[in-house]
């Protein structure tokens, strides 16, 4: 562990683990997310959290020795192969094995996931616990439609609203969404989903009429330009009838980087070690702040929920999107925790979930103002960098040593260097990855398959992005540095074409 993460104080750890066990009353953890590697940080980071290793990972890509649970199920252990449709079919590829798995643990399961679902309900049995915010409320929160009127109804001040317009019928003229809105390049965004699906940049008519295959109601807005970013935020009930807010640094995020295989408006990672100017920060805190009051009061919400923000040229924040659950940011920024001493969110938002009694955590407005200082001023700060396949064929990753920390030399190429499974292992400035949920040799990866993240800490030189859709010369570095490693190979005979 890099002597840059520092573990929080012994007395706060047992209390955040003793907190989280009284919570599970003996009942075994089970995470369903789509890497077998959930909660790592929590568990394999500084003053670690043994109780939230889960004894058994349900999810598509199975874990490492440093990143494990007890148990695992795993899709690609099934398939041998890794691609975009798989990465969304992986439920159904595991569904009766996780059932009956479930089905023979001594008590009720309590199964962490981002949202709760008829399957893992059906998972979890009678007996069991979904640790999770229920789907269809998940749903009804983060429709994009329904974005600008949360905002307002939480208060937050028009000058952190992105000018839009609800569209509840068919969408109208190019021309006429133009005037309304203000802009010539607009934004349609429709439903609920993640990874920047939802969402279609218009410029022409045909784009508008690609949006308008997306069933509505719609959301048009004016283009911003910008840094995008992602916040984490976690509310925790005070006992007296409300929420403390507490809110994380936010981050920089790069969008659309088409020689990362990123396409437009889908993230390629995020960076915290880069500074916000003080207004800006201080506007997101404070509107993260009254959307946790207002998602309590009006719908009981708490644990952890994200904002996406746009940091505009002229230091302005404004806010375009809310994750009503965990996000894929949600693992590295646990460390911004870590780097104050601090257990991940994630352990306070099980723990609330479950009806327990988080109080290990500080005042939230002493909480907050640090952030403002963290987030405002140069430092360390972590990052992840999404590795895909792009190729046009399938490949095998070979000649890496699996899942660790590895340093990209001046040669451009990738070396060994130790186990790991934490971003704090790994430290940029001196040329270290960690390299997480990287494929076995013998799995088939699609075009556009998800090869796993690069991580690690920096104090800026070591960041993957230079500008919100540029690569770094490091991040571009990396890449090519894990080109030679993917073997073209033939396909197979479960190979399912990507869609």
């Amino acid at each position: 562990m890099s002597a840059r993460t520092p573990a929080p104080d012994p007395g706060i750890s047992e209390a955040a683990q003793r907190a989280l066990a009284d919570a599970l009353a003996g009942r075994p953890l089970v995470s369903a997310e789509r890497f077998c590697s959930s909660l790592r940080t929590l568990y394999a980071g500084p003053g670690p959290l043994t109780r939230a290793r889960p004894a058994l990972a349900i999810g598509c890509y199975p874990g490492w020795a440093q990143a494990g649970p007890h148990a695992v199920l795993a899709a690609e252990d099934r398939t041998g192969v890794r691609g975009p449709r798989q990465r969304h079919a992986w439920t159904d590829a595991v569904d009766a094995e996780a059932a009956r798995l479930l089905s023979t643990l001594p008590t009720g399961p309590v199964i962490a996931a981002w949202y709760s679902t008829g399957r893992l309900r059906r998972w979890a049995g009678p007996g069991g616990t979904v640790a999770a915010i229920d789907g269809a409320l998940r749903t009804q929160v983060e429709d994009k439609a329904a974005f600008d009127a949360l905002l307002q109804a939480a208060g937050v001040p028009q000058r952190m609203r992105i000018p839009c317009v609800r569209i509840d019928a068919a969408l109208p003229t190019l021309r006429y969404l133009r005037q309304r809105v203000g802009t010539r390049r607009l934004v349609v965004q429709a439903g609920a989903d993640s990874g920047g699906r939802g969402t279609v940049f218009v410029d022409s008519g045909a784009d508008l009429a690609a949006a308008a295959c997306m069933p509505g109601p719609y959301k048009v807005a004016a283009f911003v330009e910008g840094w995008s970013s992602n916040t984490t935020v976690l509310s925790v009930p005070d006992g007296s009838g409300s929420v403390a807010v507490y809110v994380d640094r936010p981050s920089h995020k790069a969008i659309g980087i088409r020689e990362a295989g990123i396409g437009p408006g889908k993230s390629a990672g995020n960076d915290w070690s880069r500074p916000w100017p003080a207004r800006a920060a201080a506007d997101l805190v404070d509107a993260a702040v009254r959307i946790g009051a207002y998602l309590w009061a009006e719908h009981r919400i708490a644990g952890l929920f994200g904002l996406d923000a746009i940091l505009t040229p002229d230091g302005r924040a404004v806010l375009n999107e809310i994750n009503c659950r965990n996000q894929g940011a949600t693992e590295v920024s646990a460390v911004n925790q870590q780097l104050r001493g601090l257990p991940p969110f994630a352990a306070a938002h099980l723990t609330a979930l479950l009806g327990g009694r988080v109080d290990w955590l500080p005042d939230a407005e002493e909480f907050n103002a640090g952030t403002l200082t963290a987030a405002t001023a140069p430092g360390v700060g972590p990052f992840y960098l999404k590795l895909r396949h792009r190729g046009a064929g399938p490949v095998r990753l070979s000649g890496l040593c699996g899942s660790g920390v590895y340093r990209l030399g001046s040669s451009g190429v990738l070396s060994w260097v130790r186990p790991g499974a934490h971003p704090g292992d790994a430290d940029a400035d001196l040329g270290e990855v960690l390299l997480a949920n990287l494929p076995a040799e013998h799995v088939v990866c699609l075009t556009s398959a998800e090869l796993g993240t690069a991580e690690a800490l920096t104090t800026g030189p070591g960041s993957p992005f230079a500008a919100p859709h540029q690569l770094s010369a490091f991040g571009a570095a990396l890449l090519d540095a894990l080109t030679p490693h993917l073997t073209p190979c033939p396909p197979t005979p479960t190979e399912v074409t990507p869609s």
